[in-house]
């Protein structure tokens, strides 16, 4: 606690507290649950692979015919057959026998290796031989020279080498990442089961917030935090609801409150939690529940309320957050308390953003008490990546103006780089926290 104002991290656990992953689950097609996280586990409804088969293109023999094969004087095999990939086997390896066999198909009985097309030379129906080592397209020869020996089980991809039916491949709790999706529906996963996504309930409130794209009269702004709030909610993985603009009056406020506590597991109000004659969203917060924080050490965002509101027939409150009207104040506030919120309900176990080390390549100012978070650039070099000392600490200097208003600083900042408290002025050269940010 800074001259009344709640640390970073007792504010943190004072949202966190009691939110536990939602228990409603949704069930979705693998590929559609990217990004979420599998609520129940995840089994084989098959073997990966289902069946024996050929890692490669080439022929399916028996591996003790060819065990005396040089490249000199190689080992004669007659072709029976193919196998395509796709198409069972209508065909078996007898002793000096090969059957040609494309990559993923099934291994033809009697077979027990499969030597590479490079190693071997097709022969046709009048003993003339061909290319050695050439692709394994075009007509079927009539014999083969294998001219390497190879081993029983070489290029055999075993059935249930990876993954056998009845197995659990995925189990709850875990990020379904692209590869998630892919074993899951390698596996023979139909669909899987997710928490359904938050509802996050968006308000702007301001008597000179207007709608971005419409008249701005004498003394409006366009509003930037509705939109940009709606998108870090989404970007978040939660369902965005819009309840409008409302004006600086607490019956508009509070109506506008109540209608997105009907609907959300969340709400997030920007502007009119300071100590202004018109800020009234405190008020509106104590009508329809109760305020557990008023303002924390955090620069930008120091003004910031929480709250919770009981609702009849609920398990669980939904969450109030008030957070300031200026935009940067609004984000940084919204990463550092709704994001990781959101995260827990929908059964993520890491909450916060990615963490690196950086070192300032110019001095910085902030308040003294408050938690800095500066928006920051990486230098990077010729291919994009960030430039690194020789710690191994990102260099990073300001990404433009860090007053609370400047949002082009923001739209430019690889990162927020973290400033303690008991520094007014951290110079260059000072090693900070990183916490990276998500750039398109």
């Amino acid at each position: 606690m800074s001259g009344g104002l709640l640390s970073v991290e007792a504010a943190q656990a004072t949202v966190l507290a009691g939110v536990e992953p939602l228990d409603e689950t949704e069930t979705l097609v693998p590929d559609e649950a990217l990004g979420r996280v599998l609520a129940r586990p995840v089994y084989a409804t098959t073997s990966l692979p289902p069946w024996d088969n050929s890692a490669m293109d080439g022929y399916a023999i028996r591996a003790a015919d060819v065990q005396d094969a040089t490249g000199s004087v190689p080992v004669r095999l007659t072709v029976v057959g193919e196998v395509r990939a796709g198409r069972a086997p209508d065909v078996r390896v007898l002793a000096h026998t090969a059957v040609r066999i494309a990559t993923g198909a099934p291994m033809p009985p009697g077979a027990d290796a499969v030597v590479a097309v490079e190693l071997t030379t097709p022969i046709d129906g009048a003993g003339n031989p061909g290319p050695r080592g050439r692709d394994a397209a075009g007509p079927l020869p009539a014999a083969c020279l294998v001219h390497e020996p190879v081993a029983a089980g070489d290029a055999v991809r075993r059935a249930g080498s990876d993954v056998e039916a009845g197995v659990e491949v995925a189990g709850a709790g875990v990020g379904v990442t692209p590869a998630v999706v892919a074993l899951a529906a390698g596996a023979g996963a139909a669909t899987i089961a997710v928490p359904r996504r938050p509802v996050v309930a968006v308000l702007a409130t301001g008597d000179e917030v207007r709608a971005p794209g419409t008249d701005l009269g004498a003394a409006g702004i366009p509003d930037a935090n509705g939109p940009g709030l709606r998108a870090l909610v989404r970007d978040a993985g939660a369902v965005a609801l819009d309840l409008g603009i409302a004006t600086d009056r607490l019956e508009d406020v509070e109506a506008r409150l109540r209608r997105g506590i009907a609907a959300a597991d969340l709400v997030v109000v920007s502007g009119g939690v300071s100590v202004g004659p018109y800020d009234v969203v405190r008020l509106a917060f104590d009508a329809v529940g109760h305020v557990d924080i008023w303002r924390v050490a955090v620069q930008p965002g120091k003004p910031f309320a929480f709250g919770r509101a009981d609702v009849e027939g609920r398990d669980a409150p939904v969450l109030l957050f008030g957070l300031p009207g200026n935009p940067v104040s609004s984000f940084v506030t919204f990463e550092l308390f709704v994001r990781p919120v959101i995260r827990r309900l929908s059964g993520h176990a890491r909450l916060h953003r990615p963490a690196d080390v950086g070192v300032l390549e110019e001095p910085v100012t902030k308040s003294e008490g408050r938690r800095g978070y500066q928006r920051v650039t990486a230098l990077r070099d010729a291919t994009g990546n960030p430039v690194r000392d020789q710690a191994g600490r990102v260099r990073v200097r300001l990404a433009g103006g860090q007053g609370s208003h400047v949002l082009s600083a923001l739209a430019a900042a690889d990162a927020l780089a973290v400033i303690p408290e008991p520094l007014a002025r951290a110079e260059a050269g000072t090693e900070v926290e990183l916490r990276w940010l998500d750039r398109a």
